[in-house]
């Protein structure tokens, strides 16, 4: 009899002990996701920019962050509005609240990045100066990135916009172009890939530096000044979130800069000093 309950006893503390492990493990796996986070980039330099702020935020924080790499300027922010996302890094802010009031999603800047200055390049011309009446221009598709050349072009006196602080200007804003411009709006990752066969294109550093081009030889370009800082965006409401704020800690850090520097070589001027 005693011998009996002995092994019910024993049976029943092996019980007990499973269960608290197995509870104490889910706890564990719950507490893991919670310290891992998915941030969108876009594939080439920026993802490799990105990569030194997710060891930093490892060795710092304890804080896993999984990259997700994108080629287009759409999907992360809806990837980001829809939760496969928790933040992005590849946008400035016009670009971000264009998205917001054209798609009504609820996103917000957590903190700065660089600034990645758009240039206007040219393998047939050596200056804008040589640019003939009636040259092809190329410029980005979206919205806010158009706006950026046309700016630019506003500035240097090749045309004359009916508001030049208009952050969405489009060729349709022009009201002067005394050069006969044509004007030609293509998807920004494809700019590179026409430049040969127009006069003047457009191209935003992201494409610009793996496609070879670098900002010195731009016939235009953007200094620091240029109100494009890009930014960390995430949900609305997530921007004290902890893991957010040591994303936002890590990425701006040296390390991150003097990675920047590297890879473009003057061409990401940080927006967080």
């Amino acid at each position: 009899m005693q011998a009996t309950l002995t092994r019910l006893l024993g049976a029943a503390t092996l019980v007990g002990t499973l269960a608290t492990t197995s509870l104490l493990a889910g706890c564990g796996n719950d507490d893991a996701e919670s310290r891992t986070i998915k941030v969108g980039t876009m594939s080439g330099p920026e993802s490799e920019v990105m990569e030194v702020a997710v060891q930093i935020a490892k060795e710092r924080y304890d804080l896993e962050v999984e990259i997700v790499e994108f080629t287009d300027y759409v999907s992360p922010n809806a990837a980001l509005a829809d939760g496969s996302l928790d933040a992005n890094a590849f946008q400035h802010e016009p670009y971000l609240q264009s998205m917001v009031e054209d798609r009504g999603y609820e996103l917000a800047v957590a903190g700065h990045t660089f600034v990645y200055p758009i240039g206007a390049y040219s393998e047939k011309h050596d200056s804008i100066e040589a640019l003939p009446d009636g040259a092809i221009v190329a410029l980005p598709n979206d919205p806010t990135n158009g706006g950026r050349a046309m700016i630019l072009m506003h500035n240097a006196g090749l045309i004359t916009l009916d508001d030049h602080e208009n952050l969405e200007a489009t060729p349709v804003n022009v009201v002067e172009n005394p050069h006969d411009f044509q004007f030609r709006e293509i998807e920004a990752a494809q700019l590179p890939r026409v430049l040969p066969d127009v006069d003047l294109a457009f191209i935003n550093n992201t494409f610009a530096q793996p496609a070879g081009l670098h900002l010195d030889d731009a016939l235009l370009k953007e200094g620091p000044e240029s109100p494009y800082v890009n930014i960390i965006a995430v949900r609305e409401g997530d921007q004290d979130r902890e893991e957010i704020e040591q994303l936002v800690s890590a990425y701006q850090s040296e390390e991150v800069a003097a990675k920047a520097q590297e890879l473009f070589d003057g061409g990401a001027v940080p927006g967080w000093k």
